[in-house]
């Protein structure tokens, strides 16, 4: 049976979560926002108790929490509900990095149309940017400053710590896109300043389709997000429609399970990477890491393996593990990964790399039996 090490795609679900999600969906499918009956009543409830698990993993307030669909829409409403404010004040310039999610890229591109001047900051060939060129940068009109902590492909964790402190007195807003590092990096997230922070449940053994937005308060006044759907005034206005109690619930209750397990989970993956790390050496195979491992989450490698194409070996050793070579958002598309690209990585070696990711729900002996055979499959098809 083949082996998943695709957790930076989507971790499978907790079975602690999805049996209490069935339990909502059976016993509780009443509307958060229904105000006259106890069925709503209780779905409100629920609601809110997992308002409370995300706040109290990051240490922020309840009130700073907003439910969305996940993170690609919560990035969305970062960059397009700051657009009313941008125009106010004249604060019409962005900066974020070239290896951010397409939820990011994207969104700022299109934000060009409409004026903005966006500086896409390139990382160096270690997988990070520099917090000193993005601070560089900031310029009186700079609207925001956007960095994912975590880059999905690499692993490689930026400097949010540093950046967000730079900017703390700076009337510039900091976003982070927490998508890789929420519910795993809690000590570092909980010490970092920022004004937004995006994540999704999926990536933490939550279900699909709910994350949320964390919009922190300074002198009591969040940023001025405004939504960018209409429909109705859930979530204060920042993104209306019926909340979805079940899979709200289900967030918050892999937030309560990742919040008492993370330094548990991390030495778990830890332990798996230097078992991969064991075989690729003793295998004597031709490879090559990308990003650099001294800034590096423990569930994520990126793997050059030296004359070896990554499509062929993705589809000749799929009976033993399913892995990636890129980001999902990116997987319809052949064209070279644009994250290791920007690290300035030959596009001879781009096509040579693989993704592998896990969670700490991975059986450590059945990925490495399963890597093996991946090298293995490698070996034999190196020219």
């Amino acid at each position: 049976m083949s082996v998943y090490l695709d957790f930076n795609s989507s971790a499978p679900i907790d079975e602690r979560v999805l049996e209490y999600m069935i339990g909502v969906y059976r016993n509780s499918y009443g509307n958060a926002d229904s105000r006259t009956h106890d069925f709503g009543d209780s779905a409100r409830r629920i609601v809110e108790d997992a308002r409370g698990r995300v706040s109290s993993i990051l240490g922020a307030g309840k009130d700073e929490v907003f439910f969305t669909s996940g993170a690609t829409e919560s990035n969305n409403i970062v960059l397009q509900g700051l657009k009313s404010y941008a125009l106010e004040s004249g604060k019409k310039h962005i900066i974020t990095s070239a290896i951010e999610h397409k939820s990011v890229l994207e969104t700022a591109k299109v934000m060009q149309l409409d004026g903005f001047e966006v500086d896409f900051v390139k990382p160096g060939l270690n997988g990070q940017v520099s917090a000193e060129e993005i601070i560089s940068l900031v310029r009186d009109d700079t609207l925001l400053v956007s960095i994912m902590h975590v880059n999905n492909e690499t692993g490689v964790i930026q400097p949010v710590k540093e950046i967000g402190q730079s900017l703390a007195d700076l009337n510039t807003f900091f976003h982070i896109d927490a998508t890789q590092s929420f519910g795993k990096l809690v000590d570092e997230l909980r010490d970092t300043k920022y004004d937004m922070l995006s994540m999704s449940a999926h990536k933490i053994g939550g279900p699909q389709g709910v994350g949320a937005l964390v919009l922190r308060k300074k002198q009591y006044k969040r940023p001025p997000v405004k939504g960018i759907m209409f429909g109705g005034q859930q979530e204060h206005g920042i993104r209306p429609g019926t909340i979805p109690v079940p899979l709200v619930a289900g967030l918050g209750k892999a937030c309560q399970i990742a919040e008492e397990e993370y330094h548990d989970n991390q030495e778990k993956c830890e332990k798996i990477k230097c078992r991969i790390l064991d075989i690729l050496d003793e295998s004597g195979i031709d490879y090559e890491i990308n990003g650099d491992q001294t800034c590096s989450v423990p569930g994520t490698l990126n793997v050059c393996f030296n004359g070896v194409s990554s499509e062929a070996l993705m589809l000749a050793s799929r009976q033993y593990c399913g892995v990636s070579n890129g980001s999902a958002c990116n997987s319809s598309s052949y064209s070279p990964s644009f994250v290791l690209t920007a690290m300035g990585i030959p596009i001879e070696k781009i096509e040579n790399s693989i993704r592998i990711s896990w969670g700490s729900s991975s059986d450590p002996n059945e990925v490495a039996d399963a890597f093996e055979n991946l090298v293995q499959v490698a070996k034999k098809l190196a020219f």
